[in-house]
């Protein structure tokens, strides 16, 4: 689930870029965005290993280079740590270690190839089932313990359905052309890596061909990222017993008796749609294809843990589907393969080194300034009715705050050894086994309780989040730097900068999604009908707002992007307000800054592709279309019908 503020896990910085922050005033009255980065976007050049470029992503490759630059320090050192963070650098040298990774070649993912070779019918399957889980092979059902929707306080069993080949059910329907141009493309990489890992080629063409036949079988029976969107569809709770009936080839209750002791009474599906159709996707029929489905995920996922070749055709895809022209560097893959297994190490790394006690304090300051005024919104609100917003008032009371970094590493990470090379150790083998580890450890939470603490964001990583399940936002320490915030700019720009993503942040506990759920994380209805229908139809209104807006080459899906778009008008107006009750308020500053986080230059086909699965709009829309709804936007830039960026009254968008 994504509450975060920009799309996440996006390696896709880049450093080094002009500082042409000159801002074209002719331009404010018609294209903020264009007005505050159109110089900035001229001169800017995309790093050939990147996607794009710009405010969340140069801050991001900064602490990246930063972090990898101490570690050089570090190995050289020769000092020695104890703890995960030992255990992260020995991960980090086994990555960087590609003179190892060549010479082991396709050899450590062999054996598990062959297990899946090997695989005779379903009783066979069925026979070794448990451990094939437990051991992380890429099957087409899936379990996973989260917290109970409603009742956050316990950790339940979901079952979810399988990944595609391509990033979105959408490419498959209606003969949309990027299937034409992404599958080819898909196919040529898997058929070469699986040579690389000795089938002829003739082999690794039917195995691929094979496989897509399952993918396809997969497709029409699984959520779109649009569908996806609407938590309240997740939460389809069954008895364990019914569930298992969904398939008679896969012994599910065996299986969930193996991985849990006993199977639990209940089951969370998410995607109910697919497991009705499961018995017609995997059958005896379809075992073969089932089998080269498994093949080509094996194959794909262990890639960028092998030797150079690997790691390089694997990355074929993904630059397409991107428009990067480089795989990512040696050793900046190395370091974000171990930063992304060992996140809270190295987060808890850069938060205690760089992150400062006096920032923490003032964004505390800004975050209670910001909950004061959407409380005394929620309170003079004239469209709630009063039982439905003295519980919107107690969840905002009940609301948790973290900033900076967590108050100590999180226990999984202390569970992950390294076997280095020198013990015969292989890159990709230490990362089936933190799999594995990572596996087991969620299975073992089934039933307890829910750790109310935890993060789910490195401290080392530019976003914030909130989480449903537990009434939280997050603001890691990475987060906390210019054009965000800074003790060095006013305060009205660090409102339209960092204030601005506090209330974003706010807002997700009132958007379509977040308004489903109470004070403590719950599912539970607390509006009354009445105001539901009058939220529903306001939320209807930022879905025309955004909807078909033409963007690269493409148009924007307003029900995709609601609950980030509500999310964005409430942070921006809340900030907006509270920027004002600062005593050097400046509103042109606050404006401009807004503009400027969300500087970006990217590809087409990396615009492409968030067009069709972001739940965040365009970030030169989320500067653009937002001001508008807000009069003092008007005011301060003295904005007429006939400008550009003017709106009329009667279709601003005002909900928190």
């Amino acid at each position: 689930m994504d509450n975060s503020f920009t799309r996440a896990n996006q390696a896709t910085g880049g450093g080094n870029q002009p500082t042409n922050d000159s801002i074209d005033t002719a331009l404010l009255k018609d294209d903020l965005y264009q007005a505050v980065n159109g110089r900035w976007e001229k001169t800017a050049k995309i790093p050939a290993d990147h996607s794009s470029t710009g405010g969340f992503m140069d801050l991001n490759d900064n602490i990246d280079k930063q972090l990898m630059s101490d570690l050089d320090d570090i190995i050289a050192s020769k000092k020695t740590y104890e703890g995960p963070f030992a255990e992260f650098l020995r991960l980090y040298e086994l990555a960087r270690n590609f003179k190892k990774r060549d010479a082991d070649g396709a050899n450590p993912v062999k054996p598990y190839l062959e297990t899946i070779e090997n695989l005779s019918d379903f009783n066979d399957l069925n026979s070794k089932l448990v451990n094939l889980v437990k051991s992380g092979y890429p099957l087409p059902i899936g379990f996973g313990v989260e917290p109970d929707m409603k009742n956050t306080k316990v950790n339940a069993l979901f079952a979810s359905a399988p990944g595609l080949f391509l990033p979105d059910r959408t490419y498959y329907e209606n003969n949309n052309p990027a299937y034409q141009q992404l599958m080819p493309i898909f196919t040529k990489m898997v058929s070469q890596l699986l040579v690389l890992a000795d089938y002829s080629s003739n082999e690794a063409d039917e195995i691929v061909e094979s496989a897509k036949k399952f993918d396809a079988a997969i497709a029409p029976h699984v959520k779109s990222a649009e569908e996806a969107a609407d938590y309240s569809k997740m939460y389809n709770p069954m008895a364990f017993s019914d569930f298992a009936k969904s398939s008679s080839h896969f012994d599910l209750t065996g299986l969930a008796d193996g991985l849990f002791g006993q199977a639990p009474k209940q089951v969370i599906v998410t995607e109910p749609k697919y497991y009705e159709a499961l018995d017609s996707i995997a059958n005896d029929e379809t075992f073969n294809d089932m089998k080269n489905y498994l093949l080509v995920n094996l194959i794909t996922s262990a890639a960028g843990y092998l030797s150079e070749e690997f790691r390089q055709t694997g990355s074929t895809f993904s630059r397409a589907l991107s428009g990067r022209k480089e795989a990512t560097p040696q050793k900046k893959s190395a370091f974000y393969l171990a930063s992304g297994t060992f996140g809270q190490t190295i987060g808890d790394y850069y938060a205690k080194k760089y992150f400062g006690p006096k920032a923490k304090a003032d964004v505390e300051h800004m975050v209670k300034n910001m909950i004061g005024v959407y409380e005394d919104r929620l309170r003079a609100n004239t469209w709630l009715g009063k039982a439905t917003r003295q519980k919107a008032i107690l969840k905002l009371q009940k609301l948790e705050l973290q900033v900076g970094y967590p108050d100590h590493i999180d226990e999984l990470e202390y569970k992950f050894k390294i076997n280095p090379e020198n013990e015969g150790g292989t890159l990709f083998d230490n990362m089936t086994k933190i799999g594995q580890i990572a596996l087991a450890d969620n299975f073992a939470k089934l039933g307890k309780p829910v750790d109310r603490t935890r993060w789910e964001m490195s401290a080392a990583t530019v976003n914030a989040y909130y989480e449903p399940f537990k009434n939280i936002i997050v603001f890691p320490a990475a987060i906390l730097q210019a054009p965000f915030y800074s003790l060095k700019q006013t305060s009205s720009q660090n409102y339209g900068g960092i204030g601005a993503v506090i209330a974003h942040e706010i807002s997700h506990a009132f958007d379509n999604n977040g308004s489903l759920f109470d004070e403590y994380g719950n599912l539970n209805n607390w509006w009354t009908k009445e105001d539901h229908e009058y939220f529903s139809k306001l939320a209807d209104k930022m879905v025309k707002e955004f909807d078909g807006i033409p963007f690269a080459g493409g148009k924007v899906n307003g029900k995709l992007t609601v609950s980030e778009n509500i999310a964005d008008a409430g942070g921006l107006s809340c900030a907006n307000e509270a920027a004002k009750s600062e005593g050097d308020y400046n509103l042109y500053d606050f404006f401009i800054n807004w503009a400027k986080i969300w500087r970006m230059k990217a590809t087409s086909q990396y615009k492409q592709l968030l067009l069709n699965i972001d739940v965040h709009a365009p970030a030169e829309l989320r500067a653009n279309v937002q001001v508008k709804n807000l009069d003092d936007f008007y005011s301060t830039f003295e904005v007429k019908p006939g400008d550009g960026m003017y709106l009329k009254p009667a279709d601003r968008v005002k909900i928190w």
